[in-house]
């Protein structure tokens, strides 16, 4: 596999973090070479947050992501600070309940639903982490489903495993059906009201 660079970044406490850290084991369990990485605001919640993971073939030779392929965004200070100059060729996927002010991309643009649908799913938005770690992995063709379940199963907290499994099938299928939509011409905003 080529090497793919991924950026996820939100604020503390949405479990961003685990879910970088859940795609680095991923790419371990479909032996990759990975380096994962991550940093936070001085404020454990709330402040902004950005998980870096670097998955491929070859030797990485610097463990931190210089230009990434995928950038996920979870809020709208994130969005501002690490996705509004990306280059057109990076993925942008932003969570459509949480940025709302997005600069108008032509390609490679992702809005969906992600909090949302953990907030519908499960009545809470604690596993929109791991929805969001489907949506990624997904589009990103090159991590096998079965690989990320292991990860998601290796790495959730005792007694979330179900849940978390749950919500990587439904960020893995949001995923798939926005990659079909833009890979045949159509609008890649999916759930919006």
């Amino acid at each position: 596999m080529a090497k793919q660079e991924f950026l996820l970044t939100g604020t503390g406490g949405q479990g961003l973090i685990l879910a970088a850290i859940m795609l680095a084991e991923a790419g371990i369990n479909a032996d990759q070479n990975v380096a994962q990485s991550q940093s936070y605001g001085p404020e454990a919640r709330g402040g902004a947050s950005r998980a870096e993971v670097i998955i491929g073939n070859d030797t990485i030779h610097y463990p931190k992501v210089e230009k990434p392929d995928f950038v996920l965004t979870l809020s709208q200070e994130a969005y501002k600070k690490y996705g509004l100059h990306l280059n057109e060729e990076a993925i942008l996927i932003v969570d459509n309940s949480q940025v709302t002010e997005v600069k108008p991309r032509s390609i490679n643009f992702y809005s969906l639903p992600i909090t949302k649908t953990a907030r519908t799913q499960f009545g809470s938005e604690q596993s929109a982490n791991v929805v969001a770690l489907g949506v990624v992995a997904s589009l990103s063709g090159k991590i096998p489903y079965e690989k990320v379940i292991q990860a998601v199963q290796q790495r959730a907290p005792k007694g979330t495993e179900e849940r978390n499994i749950k919500a990587l099938e439904l960020g893995w299928q949001m995923g798939m059906e926005a990659g079909k939509v833009m890979s045949s011409g159509g609008i890649n905003k999916l759930g919006l009201d």
